[in-house]
């Protein structure tokens, strides 16, 4: 499982042991659903530039022009202003940067950097540089809908970078390669990339379409109900998932089942897979006890209640996944 995260808890009911996936519910503001959204969309607003990525020369040519924008990342924090914060190439903030690694290329045709610091970096200690440090949450609300995407990118990489320093099959360092974007261990010549875990998340409805399956995860302790969730396994494939998922957690067989949308969540490396689906018996459905404590069927104008913040549940919050499969239910 990936690693815990300290301070969300994960909005999906399936069995993430506490992995942020998508948010604390009730605590994020519909601002930061509207902005995940513009994060991920049809078509990328971040021009990835992977023809640059080759180029052993790329990272220093772009470290050496002034007209790069780099974005620092802390922790996975980024600086904020007014909005997102890119430092020009060669400011003095750059100084103790860990790692570099190319995150792309503004419409202008100018680079567009990553700068890996470690969170104890004191190059603003004098005050001359005092952002606002704000992980994915804070700053989703607040910048532009082609800055989302870079910082959804950025904080993903950023954490491979750090944490994948090392050969997984020998222990031997991994140097860079690729302009950040992959790894060459020179002891046993394996070649290492970015992970992506993927996830499902499902919403259930009744057979007649108007009511929907939810789940209180034990962690919440009864105060939130979701869509159901969980990582797919090693020789799954997604809709396997979907039908082992919602059977252990559940207690259901589904069918008729419809992708919706995926939504990446970098914490640490997540990506979410949202499905639509019909269940077969809906006398079935019970919590496992365990990891779900409790299932309840909510009919259309309880979602509605509950999405307004009236009850009788507490709902996902606004910038998750599960909120807008909800939503999307509700609104046919």
């Amino acid at each position: 499982m990936p690693e815990n995260v300290p301070e969300p808890t994960s909005t999906a009911a399936g069995p993430l042991d506490g992995v942020a996936l998508e948010g604390t519910a009730g605590e994020i503001t519909v601002a930061e659903g509207a902005a995940l959204d513009r994060a991920a969309p049809e078509g990328a607003a971040l021009d990835r530039a992977a023809e640059w990525r080759d180029d052993p020369d790329t990272i220093t040519r772009l470290r050496a022009d002034p007209g790069t924008g780099v974005l620092v990342v802390r922790e996975r924090r980024v600086p904020l202003g007014d909005g997102l914060i890119l430092v020009p190439a060669g400011d003095p903030v750059l100084e103790r940067t860990r790692e570099w690694a190319l995150l792309g290329r503004r419409p202008d045709g100018t680079g567009l950097l990553l700068a890996l610091q470690d969170p104890e970096d004191d190059t603003d200690a004098d005050g001359s540089w005092a952002p606002r440090w704000a992980d994915l949450r804070e700053a989703l609300p607040v910048v532009a809908a082609a800055d989302a995407e870079i910082i959804v990118a950025a904080i993903a990489l950023a954490g491979w970078l750090r944490d994948a320093g090392y050969c997984p099959a020998c222990g031997h360092a991994a140097p860079l390669r690729q302009s950040g974007w992959s790894r060459h261990c020179e002891s046993c010549n394996r070649e290492h990339f970015p992970r992506t875990d993927p996830a499902v998340i499902v919403a259930v409805q009744s057979s007649d379409g108007e009511r929907l399956l939810l789940g209180a995860n034990a962690q919440w302790k009864g105060r939130f109900y979701s869509c159901f969730a969980g990582f797919v396994e090693a020789g799954e494939s997604l809709e396997t998932t979907v039908h082992r998922e919602l059977f252990e957690e559940a207690g259901v067989r589904v069918r008729d089942l419809a992708y919706f949308s995926s939504q990446p969540w970098p914490f640490p490396r997540s990506l979410m897979v949202g499905f639509h689906a019909t269940v077969v018996d809906e006398d079935a459905a019970h919590g496992d006890g365990e990891e779900i404590v409790d299932v309840r069927w909510l009919t259309r104008t309880e979602i509605g209640s509950a999405l307004a913040g009236d009850g009788p549940v507490g709902l996902p919050g606004a910038a998750s996944i599960a909120h807008r499969l909800i939503v999307d239910w509700y609104r046919r």
